[in-house]
């Protein structure tokens, strides 16, 4: 097992969800009533974040977490509202991460950081299709953007039978990495199964990262290259749990057992910046 792969596994285990609150091992992060209700699963799903600047996110489309998230020892209070999550008014959602003064009660301690965490729980879901997003990614030690799936059954079934697909992760201290990762029954964790892709430093400008996504078959891309290809054969005799209804995440996280704590050389506030979501 490598130092990387040791550390990562903190990261997953972390979503055993009633669909109204989303339970995280030791931590709730709260999710939005709307989420009772399952979502139908479409064919299509869009948003291009045009808007006023300083508008909230379409609540018709996005549900907003909050709370902490202990198990991954990250740092940052994910809020309501737009203190972290606003439209810029030149189409693009922005996630930021804050250094706050007072900070809020933790389940570790008092918060130094807020930030924010969506998703389309109970809203949109789909089981296959494009699925991709343009995004300008965050600088610095410490900084944890990730732009991934959950099935929805995670009410039901829990993590990780339900699945989860991890689109795009990346964390500060590989500026020029970008992680695709499943995790399912069996190789969750540190056995969850991935590659990276490295490219140009990804905080400099937006780049797009998506997944197709069909019956028995998930192929990862970044601007078009595609880097990775995963089917039932990959998982080692063990349950492929892809081919049902998954709601999408975007979150920007502090901290954390795989990024590791900001430290001096980090600068705050920091932004994962949204141009687009799209399903198709």
């Amino acid at each position: 097992m490598s130092t990387r792969n040791s550390a990562r596994w903190r990261r997953t285990a972390r979503l055993l969800v009633a669909p109204a609150a989303l339970l995280v091992a030791g931590a709730v992060l709260t999710a939005p009533q709307s989420q009772a209700a399952p979502a139908q699963t479409l064919a299509s799903f869009g948003d291009d974040f045009d808007g006023p600047a300083g508008s909230g996110v379409d609540g018709s489309k996005w549900g907003h977490e909050t709370g902490d998230n202990v198990n991954n020892h990250e740092r940052q209070w994910y809020t309501d509202g737009t203190a972290n999550a606003v439209l810029d008014g030149q189409g693009h959602l922005v996630i930021t991460a804050k250094k706050e003064n007072s900070g809020n009660n933790c389940w570790y301690g008092a918060c130094e950081y807020t930030s924010a965490r969506l998703n389309t729980s109970g809203k949109f879901t789909a089981s296959s299709g494009h699925v991709e997003a343009r995004m300008k990614l965050p600088r610095g030690q410490g900084m944890w953007p990730a732009f991934w799936m959950l099935g929805s059954d995670i009410g039901s079934v829990g993590w990780p039978q339900c699945g989860e697909i991890d689109i795009m992760e990346n964390v500060g201290f590989e500026p020029n990495t970008v992680h695709g990762t499943i995790h399912g029954p069996g190789y969750s964790g540190s056995g969850g199964i991935g590659a990276p892709y490295d490219g140009p430093n990804f905080s400099d400008d937006f780049h797009t990262y998506a997944i197709d996504w069909s019956q028995d078959k998930i192929v990862w891309s970044v601007d078009g290259n595609a880097y990775q290809t995963r089917t039932p054969a990959d998982v080692g005799g063990n349950q492929w749990v892809f081919n049902h209804g998954f709601f999408v995440i975007l979150n920007l996280a502090v901290g954390g057992y795989w990024p590791g704590d900001p430290d001096g050389s980090t600068q705050f506030p920091q932004q994962l910046v949204v141009d687009y979501v799209h399903v198709s």
